[in-house]
Order: structure tokens, then sequence, then C-alpha cells
């Protein structure tokens, strides 16, 4: 499976990434950095860390959605995925971003 990486840029000057799916579905979603150089490195992150099954968090929401955090080797959190309606399709989710995370293509929009 072949996804991507969108850079944007937000009102404030900010930027964040998304991880896309081959279809256009965001897979994971980063904090917002201050600077574009920031989120850069998270995504040279996400390509780093996303095949290693230990830097996936399993995570429950407070209303009972199964989500997952994708964690650097220091237990950053990288990227957060989108809430899940079970943890069978959570763990699809991981199973898309480990196949994606290695990409290189990036779609800046900044």
């Amino acid at each position: 499976m072949a996804g991507w990486y969108e850079l944007n840029k937000s009102s404030d000057g900010q930027c964040r990434f998304l991880l896309k799916s081959e279809a256009g579905e965001t897979l994971l979603t980063s904090e917002l950095y201050k600077a574009k150089d920031s989120a850069e490195a998270g995504i040279v992150s996400v390509r780093a860390n996303s095949p290693s099954d230990a830097r996936y968090e399993r995570k429950v929401s407070s209303n009972g959605k199964p989500y997952f955090n994708l964690t650097a080797a220091n237990h950053q959190v990288i990227g957060t995925s989108q809430m899940y309606a079970s943890e069978q399709s959570r763990e699809a989710g991981i199973a898309a971003v480990k196949a994606s995370g290695p990409t290189t293509l990036i779609k800046a929009n900044t």
C-alpha cells in the first residue's frame, strides 16, 4: 500500500502533517509544530518508528472508542489515529500505518 504525507500550515502559521492511505484516508495526525522543519522531522520519525509494533500505544478514549498513538524511542507521541469503532478496526489502522509510514512522498500545502 502506497500512502503519502500531507504537510499543512494552519492559519496561525503552525505546521502539521497527516499520513494518508493510498485511498486518501487520514491514518495518523501529528501535533502542531511551530516550524515546518520540526514537522518534517516528525515525518522522518514516523518513517523510522512506524514499522515497529512496540512503538504503538493502544488506547481507549473516555467515550470507549479505541485509538492509538505512534511513539518515538523516547516514548514521545509522534502522531495519533482517528477513533475506531472496534479494537479490530484499530489493529487494521495500525497495519495501514506500518505499511504507509515508510513512504517518502510528501505533498506540501504550506
